[in-house]
């Protein structure tokens, strides 16, 4: 299909019933807790609940059931970060169809093992997606593979659209849909949905300031190949979005919102703690969104949140809580001058209980803790309820003579 060529609603109605049994429709739920914080009536659409954690998985069957019986038989190509080439390799399996994926370098280590134990070849090569598909491109010419694009293929662009019916039919009278941007294909698919059947309903699109290339294509009037910095939402993080894609999703959109990281992070935090999800950073960033104060027309409206993915590397997390309950001020560091004779740690550890709060790590520091060596510096990490309550504790020490020298913040990322 050239690339100007239109991808209709007809299509993802197709697309829907050529996927039936194959992909799960995933629920759209009522979030209560999402509502309080935000201002908004909040629905999660919880995509990524799909087999291999993503909505990709919908696009990338999609291609493959329309392949040609030569095409079956020599296998498929795709560059891609780790959705894609998950669902590749998952639907693929399934249907008996050879896949070999490249990823590049910056690839979450989770997703390379599981696309190797799902059965696909798998390449690392490239510092980026653009990099990457430029080997896979060399497999098309040199091995016969067929190039399945993640998100500028019309049947890929046709099969993410079948998540907007979905959320359609579950929330009729939804306001807006808010939808991840990376390569802009999921955006495409579900802005024709959405705008073919409710155009009064609006579609907003997310991406992370740190790989902006749909706001970048937006200014230049065509896409761009931009220079991306590390993110967070690494499912996002395509230099240039998809020509296809950009041409069918900009008539059809309403805004578009860029985050930052400590948004993006705050917002898989929120979803663990209130939705007892764990979803990735592209699949947060919908609620970072929310959470950023750009949306102010959509309060008090019914606002669905399109959660595409929960493929987080585990050691990723686990930096990202910690970060995020620094950024929510529920983690302070600080630094106190104690006594180093028998009972100043107790003391020091007595006070922090007395205000409610809890240590979660101490450290001396005697080498270079200064010329008085009755006393030691000690670097304390302590989980609190809220910023204030960080404040009692510092008043509390204060109190009891302990020198607090600074309460360190955590440094907020653009």
């Amino acid at each position: 299909m050239p690339v100007h060529e239109e991808v209709t609603i007809a299509d993802i109605e197709a697309a829907r019933a050529r996927i039936a049994g194959g992909v799960l429709r995933t629920a759209c739920i009522e979030a209560p807790s999402l509502s309080q914080i935000t201002g908004c009536q909040v629905y999660a659409k919880l995509e990524y609940q799909q087999r291999t954690g993503s909505f990709k998985e919908r696009g990338a069957r999609n291609a493959l059931l329309q392949l040609s019986p030569e095409a079956r038989r020599c296998g498929v190509t795709a560059a891609s970060a780790g959705n894609h080439a998950l669902a590749l390799a998952w639907h693929g399996r399934d249907l008996g169809i050879p896949v070999t994926v490249v990823m590049p370098r910056v690839a979450p280590l989770v997703k390379q093992a599981r696309c190797r134990e799902l059965g696909a070849r798998v390449e690392i090569h490239g510092a980026n997606i653009a990099e990457a598909k430029e080997l896979a491109e060399k497999f098309v010419t040199e091995q016969g593979l067929a190039y399945v694009h993640g998100f500028n293929d019309a049947a890929i662009i046709a099969g993410a659209g079948t998540v907007g019916l979905e959320i359609l039919e579950e929330v009729p009278d939804a306001d807006a849909v808010i939808v991840p941007v990376g390569g802009a294909g999921l955006l495409a698919g579900v802005a024709i949905a959405v705008k073919e059947r409710r155009p009064a309903m609006r579609v907003v699109g997310v991406e992370p300031r740190r790989a902006a290339s749909f706001a970048e294509a937006l200014r230049e009037g065509s896409p761009r190949r931009i220079v991306m910095d590390p993110t967070l939402a690494d499912g996002l993080a395509v230099p240039e979005v998809g020509a296809r894609a950009f041409a069918l999703a900009r008539g059809r959109i309403d805004r578009l919102v860029t985050v930052d990281e400590d948004l993006i992070s705050l917002a898989i935090l929120r979803l663990v703690e209130m939705q007892h999800g764990v979803v990735e950073g592209a699949g947060a960033s919908p609620l970072a969104a929310l959470l950023s104060g750009e949306l102010p027309e959509l309060r008090g409206k019914k606002v669905v949140l399109l959660l595409c993915g929960g493929n987080i590397d585990p050691l990723v997390l686990a930096r990202v809580i910690e970060h995020s309950l620094a950024v929510d001020g529920r983690l302070v560091q600080f630094s106190a001058t104690i006594s180093d004779r028998p009972g100043g740690l107790a003391e020091l550890a007595a006070t922090v209980a007395s205000t409610g709060a809890s240590v979660q790590d101490i450290r001396h520091e005697r080498i270079f803790g200064g010329s008085d060596v009755s006393r030691v510096r000690v670097s304390c990490v302590v989980e609190v309820r809220d910023a204030r309550h960080a404040d009692e504790l510092q008043e509390a020490l204060r109190g009891k003579g302990i020198r607090v020298h600074e309460r360190v913040r955590p440094q907020m990322q653009g």
